[in-house]
This record gives structure tokens, sequence and C-alpha cells, in this order.
């Protein structure tokens, strides 16, 4: 069988460096075992993407020398693939429509003595909307405006057993799942980790090469395998790249962008083999820092 892998970023911002430094993690692996790569945009929450931020990002990885097979599969241009995967999962019974708003999840989780943190609710959700009736789910979900669809963990790996994946090497592991993940929602259809499953699945891809930060979402995208009757590719979390205060690079604080260093006439080729073979997992540098980093990484030969 052919070695196929993916690159997946979404387009809810300029690329940073470390996605450049994931992109070229994911190519440096094509590479070694003669795989192909595919670009694949993430683009499902009409809500924070944006097409000019998938335009930037074709033209920021075209200028760090990475290249793909054409077409690029957008996620926007097959919501009816992942509507299919939802209706199989409802008709097998192990997802339900969940009416409650972050607010009341955490007001939940204090009454039950709980800490009500912001990011509790979406971590550690407590079942409240699990056992309604089916009757009353159909009543609510025709006069609400607003509802997610949530996987019931418990009734999903009674059916098909607990999630089992496996690392390059072969090697079986297993991550419990702590709370029943939201799948679908009203007003984006789907969540990532559905579409990413219809989309690893539909594309044949047999090697998921991606940061560790995503390492915890496995064993959900596993169990919806399994449901699904699809095969499951193997799976490599790489150290992310981080700043000098230890922070992983994001788009919320500010990384250094790939258009940025590509409009100061960094050299790609400098940066490229600054990343795969001289960083360390570290990004020692601020944004607007210019002198430093074209110090660092020299600018193009203008001969």
């Amino acid at each position: 069988m052919p070695c196929i892998t993916r690159f997946a970023p979404s387009p809810t911002g300029l690329l940073h460096v470390g996605n450049g430094y994931a992109a070229l993690r994911c190519k440096q692996w094509a590479e070694q075992h003669r795989a192909t790569m595919l670009l694949r945009i993430e683009d499902i929450d009409h809500t924070r993407c944006q097409p000019h931020f998938a335009d930037a990002m074709l033209e920021d990885l075209q200028w760090l020398g990475l290249s793909w097979p054409e077409p690029v599969r957008k996620q926007s241009e097959h919501l009816a693939d992942y509507q299919h995967a939802l209706t199989r999962l409802r008709q097998m019974g192990v997802i339900y429509p969940c009416f409650c708003t972050r607010k009341s999840i955490q007001l939940e989780l204090l009454r039950m003595g709980g800490a009500p943190h912001r990011e509790d609710a979406a971590s550690h959700y407590p079942g409240t909307c699990r056992h309604i009736p089916v009757t009353e789910q159909e009543r609510r979900m025709a006069t609400e405006s607003s509802f997610a669809w949530r996987l019931d963990i418990n009734r999903a790996t009674a059916m098909v057993g607990e999630p089992v994946w496996f690392d390059e090497q072969g090697t079986p592991q297993r991550d419990t799942i702590p709370h029943d993940v939201v799948i679908g929602r009203k007003d984006i259809g789907v969540s990532y980790h559905l579409a990413v499953v219809v989309d690893d699945a539909l594309q044949g891809i047999s090697h998921v090469i991606r940061g560790e930060d995503l390492k915890e979402s496995t064993a959900i995208h596993r169990l919806l395998q399994q449901l699904l009757g699809y095969p499951s590719p193997l799976y490599i979390h790489h150290p992310l790249l981080k700043n000098s205060a230890g922070e992983r690079l994001a788009k919320r604080i500010g990384s250094t962008t790939l258009s940025s260093l590509r409009n100061m006439g960094v050299c790609p080729q400098r940066l490229r083999h600054y990343l795969l073979d001289g960083c360390d997992q570290l990004w020692p540098f601020n944004e607007g820092e210019d002198a430093a980093i074209i110090a660092m990484l020299g600018t193009p030969d203008k001969r």
C-alpha cells in the first residue's frame, strides 16, 4: 500500500513559524519514506476561517519550498461527506443532541463541586443532556436555535471496544476519553474531530504526522474510525516549536508569521535548515525583531 500523509492547516490567520515547522516535519518524513504529502485546507468553521488566509497559506508554503499534488481538498467543499457520517452515527444511537451553553455547564460543574473555570466547560462536560428522552430531544431540536451533537463515549465503547491506536513502530497506544465530546454543531455542521476522520479515510491517509498538542485527540479519532468502519492510520506526534518563554507558538500570542519573514527578505533555504536541523524546538524571537532574525537566517543572495 502506498504511504500517504497530509499537512492540514486551518485558515483562521496567517501561518506562523510553528506551522511552518510542522509542515516541514511532515514533508521531511514523506521524503524519507518515499510517501506522498497532501495538503488539506481545514476550513469547515466558516465563523473563523477566511478565504484570504487560505490563499496566503499557499503562498507561504510555496515560498518555504513545499509542493503537493493537486487538487487541494477544502473541507468547505465536502460538507455532504461529513453530514453522511454524522447521520450514520445518529442511526447507530451513539450521539445525542446537547442543548447546554458554556455558562450552564459551568454552573452544573459548580453544583457538582467542580471548579467553574471557563475551560472546564469544554473539557469536563458532566453529561447533562445524555439521557433526555427522544421525544423531548426532537421537540427541543425543532424549537431551540442552537445545539451540539455529542458522542456518547460509554455507549460507543460498549459497541466497538476501547479505542487503540498505533505509533510508527506499531506499538499500541491507549488513552482515556474523559467526557462526551462535541462532534457536530448546528451552526457549522460537524466538528474538527469528525471531519478529519472522514477526510483521512477518503484520502487514504496511512500516516498522520502532527504536533504533540493533538495527541490527546487521537483516541477520539480512533473511536470514530471504529464506529464508521474506517481503517486507522499510524500516528506520529512530533514536539512543538516554542518561544523563549516556553510557550508553543500560536496565532493568538502573535507568533512570528511566515509572511513577515518573507516580506523582510529572509532566505527560505536558511529558514528550512534552521527549523529542521538547528532550532532544537526553540524559536527565540518575537515579532518585530527584524535585525536579529535576519542576522540568524540571512537574506536571499542578490547576485
